[in-house]
């Protein structure tokens, strides 16, 4: 063979070599932080991860969310929060997501001053516009999401709770309020059933099924939609699901950080739990699942901090 023919066939070998390398090298850059899990599950199967998210509508052009941040802090209402001196390191976040009517003024040093969404229970929007001062005057940068039974949230006149909405964003024009689709209800609702096999409006008595008064809680519909905006997740203030039935000594906190004289959150919780008449929710259950949820995905819990216990190789979700 001659010399140029062999250095032909080397160079060609070389550079099919480095052609190999380079592909298998963006194969691997490529694929985000949590999408690697063992059951190769996606952050799209919880959610459409976009920056425009269907299923919440702004109040009067119906144009939907457009909202994607690398890092969010989900900041809960919890007395956990209370001494904390996290509001640096939740103001230092990207974006800053809170609930309900929770305030930020004089409970910055512990939560932040921030709010860049706020994610609000149709039974909470009285109390938001009983202190609109500090939640709207102040939060013209704030995205809104409000949530609540269709019947309430419906557009034709007679959602008490759309009506309401309708005249605060006349009132206040650069609000931007977003409400939730039913279609996209029913999704969270047959999540939640997904996820823990169980259906919330059900359960099961010696002689036939009865309607259920359990409800998705505002904490359901704000991890659930953070993990549509957000690459990575820093809850704070939100206990592991078996905190309240350890057996060890824990502090007694309030349900909310800025209702001191308020009731036992543990308490809250256990009552809610085991509650089979009247309104209630699945708060341990619900925490089940974010612990489930942060085993695959970039989830994070400070305050108290903790992470999900491993689990076996052979486990399953539901």
């Amino acid at each position: 063979m001659k010399a140029p023919t062999r250095q032909r066939i080397v160079w060609f070998v070389v550079g099919g070599v480095c052609l190999s390398l380079l592909l298998l090298y963006n194969s691997t850059t490529n694929t985000p932080e949590y999408q690697n899990n063992s059951n190769g599950r996606q952050m799209g199967d919880i959610g459409q991860h976009t920056s425009s998210l269907e299923g919440y509508s702004s109040l009067i052009d119906r144009k939907p969310l457009r909202m994607h941040c690398k890092c969010c802090a989900l900041v809960t209402s919890s007395g956990h929060m209370t001494g904390s001196n996290r509001g640096a390191e939740i103001d230092n976040t990207e974006c800053v997501i809170r609930m309900n009517d929770a305030p930020t003024r004089g409970y910055e040093h512990d939560v932040g001053r921030r709010t860049s969404l706020r994610v609000v229970a149709h039974s909470s929007m009285q109390r938001v516009l009983r202190n609109r001062l500090e939640l709207l005057n102040s939060s013209l940068e704030t995205f809104f999401i409000f949530w609540g039974p269709g019947n309430y949230m419906r557009g034709d006149g007679k959602g008490l709770v759309y009506n309401h909405l309708r005249l605060m964003k006349q009132r206040m024009p650069e609000l931007q309020v977003y409400i939730i689709s039913r279609e996209q209800m029913l999704h969270f609702d047959e999540l939640f059933k997904k996820e823990t096999g169980k259906d919330r409006m059900l359960f099961l008595s010696w002689m036939f099924r009865r309607r259920s008064n359990s409800w998705l809680s505002t904490g359901w519909f704000t991890m659930a939609i953070a993990m549509e905006i957000c690459d990575r997740i820093n809850v704070y203030g939100m206990i592991g699901p078996d905190f309240c039935k350890s057996s060890n000594s824990k502090p007694s906190v309030p349900y909310h950080y800025y209702e001191p004289a308020g009731p036992d959150e543990c308490t809250m919780y256990l009552s809610h739990e085991q509650g089979r008449h009247g309104s209630h929710h699945r708060f341990i259950t619900e925490k089940r699942v974010f612990a489930n949820w942060a085993r695959m995905f970039n989830i994070h819990f400070y305050q108290p901090d903790w992470r999900p216990a491993a689990l076996p190789e052979n486990h399953t979700f539901t």
